[in-house]
């Protein structure tokens, strides 16, 4: 019993030891726990596995908060029956602090195994002000807007749509006149070309004798229908024949007996093999389209010649079916066009937006103001200098009496109308000389309300902040939103206004754009003006 339980135990001992060397062995280290700002890290994962095993390394984000640089090639060495892979990443952090670098999960043979995770410090990178000169930061300096090159690809491909369209524009037109051409030819040459359409078909080939009679018999039908019956084509076989028959007695149709017959046989024969789905010989059924032809051939002789009236009729008809058929053309080429017109506008829809469309080919006056080219201009004494889409105005500004103790004379320029969608005002005052003290840019906080009450402004909201120019002019900004009613709509209209005030050589600078709340151009265009406002001689 005893020698039973040894052994049990050793066997599992074994079993053990051997799924434990078979088992996969799996590393991870950096290179170095201590890095500067940006510097790279080198992550090395190695795995030593059977040579027939299935190893996938992780990919992606899975290294988070460290960012990936470079996930390198995997190298791969063998020893004996083992395979050793080396998988190496290159990791970077752009702020400084404490990281850890997160298990990662490595699967092989379908089974997921995880390595340690690693600690890795990010330092600042130190700088010694003593050697480093620093300099102050340069103000920002306006430049054209590069050219977009996003717009040439929606060219391209609309360019090639409209190819295309032309090229299957094209091949339909050439199509629609190539059945026009036919359908204008006289009913014996139609009925010949239809012939000769068969023969150069390979229907018998392909078995297809439905379709083959059906098209030797039409030609038949057609031309009867046009020239004898002019019920031929919906007619039976016994009811066309019946007709034929009829005519020959009466002498309206001089055909002799046995072309019936014979047109009677091919018509029987073509019934069986549309409906009983019969089928001849090649042979057999080539000689019924030459039957065909002779019959044909032989009504075209048999057929009265026309007298004058029915010449004069039958050139009136044509005349009315080529108007017809004029008036179709144009119809249809003008389908093409607004079709072609509809499918350039949702492209462009899809692309830009159904209201940027709508403003381009019917006019927005804000967005014609942000494309056309701007001016940049001085104004009043203290100079503003501003850039703008339009030249501004002077205007008249009457001044408190409190203003003018401390400021002399005064100088206002505008642009646009408070009940338009863009409002520009320029005041500019010189100082008085008596006056020692700069102006106390504060008080026009609790002066905006009383200014847009005046021009008719309600529900006023008013927000100030400090405000410097880039040439470094300080001031006060002033904005917020309020409503005003067009005298002569009676509607009410939402504004947003940003008002800059400036106190520069003991005068006062004060610059105003007012614009709809609504209007989706606006924003870029206040933005322009506001930023580009400046205060000449400024230290």
């Amino acid at each position: 019993m005893n020698k039973v339980f040894i052994y049990i135990i050793i066997s599992l001992i074994t079993i053990q030891l051997s799924q434990a060397q078979d088992s996969p062995q799996i590393k991870s280290s950096i290179d170095q726990n201590e890095i500067k700002i940006g510097e790279a890290i080198q992550y090395t994962m190695e795995v030593e596995v059977d040579s027939t095993a299935m190893v996938i390394f992780p990919e992606g984000k899975t290294f988070n908060p460290l960012e990936v640089i470079e996930s390198l090639k995997t190298d791969s060495t063998y020893n004996e029956r083992k395979l050793k892979l080396i998988k190496k990443y290159a990791l970077t952090q752009f702020d400084s602090g404490q990281y850890k670098i997160p298990r990662q999960k490595i699967v092989i043979n379908e089974k997921a195994f995880y390595t340690d995770s690693i600690s890795v410090t990010v330092r600042d990178v130190v700088v010694d002000t003593t050697k480093q000169k620093m300099y102050a930061i340069k103000p920002m300096v306006e430049v054209d807007a590069p050219l977009s090159t996003g717009w040439i690809n929606w060219v391209i491909a609309l360019i090639i749509l409209g190819l295309v369209g032309a090229a299957g524009w094209y091949f339909f037109k050439k199509k629609k006149e190539k059945e026009i051409k036919e359908e204008e030819l006289p009913p014996y040459e139609r009925a010949m070309l239809t012939l000769k359409k068969v023969d150069e078909s390979n229907l018998l080939e392909e078995d297809s004798y439905k379709e083959y009679y059906s098209q030797v018999t039409d030609a038949a039908r057609k031309y009867l229908n046009e020239e004898v019956y002019d019920h031929a084509m919906e007619s039976t076989t016994e009811e066309l024949i019946a007709i034929l028959n009829e005519q020959k007695k009466s002498g309206d149709l001089s055909l002799e007996k046995h072309t019936i017959d014979e047109l009677k046989r091919v018509l029987e024969t073509a019934d069986l093999a549309k409906f009983a789905k019969t089928k001849t010989d090649v042979g057999t059924a080539k000689a019924d389209r030459n039957s065909i032809e002779e019959i044909i051939n032989q009504t075209k002789e048999a057929i009265p010649e026309p007298t004058e009236e029915e010449l004069l009729e039958d050139e009136t008809y044509q005349e009315e079916v080529a108007i017809k058929k004029r008036n179709k053309k144009f119809l249809y080429g003008g389908i093409g066009l607004v079709a072609t017109v509809i499918l350039i506008l949702g492209v462009w829809s899809v692309v830009k937006g159904v209201d940027i469309v709508k403003d381009t080919l019917l006019g927005h006056p804000t967005k014609t103001l942000a494309e056309k080219e701007w001016i940049t201009s001085a104004y009043g004494i203290p100079a503003v200098t501003i850039y703008t889409p339009e030249v501004l105005i002077r205007n008249n500004y009457q001044t408190t009496e409190e203003q003018k103790e401390i400021l002399k004379g005064n100088e206002t320029f505008v642009y646009g109308s408070f009940f338009k969608s863009l409002f520009v005002q320029i005041t500019t005052q010189q100082g008085n000389p008596q006056q020692q003290e700069p102006i106390d840019l504060s008080k026009t906080v609790e002066a905006v309300v009383g200014q847009f009450e005046q021009m008719g402004a309600k529900n006023i909201t008013v927000k100030d902040e400090e405000y410097q120019t880039l040439a470094g002019a300080k001031g006060i900004k002033i904005y917020g939103t309020f409503e005003v009613e067009n005298k002569t709509t009676q509607e009410t209209l939402k504004k947003e206004y940003v008002m800059l005030n400036f106190a520069e050589a003991k005068g006062f600078q004060q610059i105003i754009v007012v614009n709809d709340v609504e209007d989706r151009y606006a924003g870029d265009v206040v933005n322009r003006i506001v930023n580009s406002v400046e205060l000449k001689n400024v230290k």
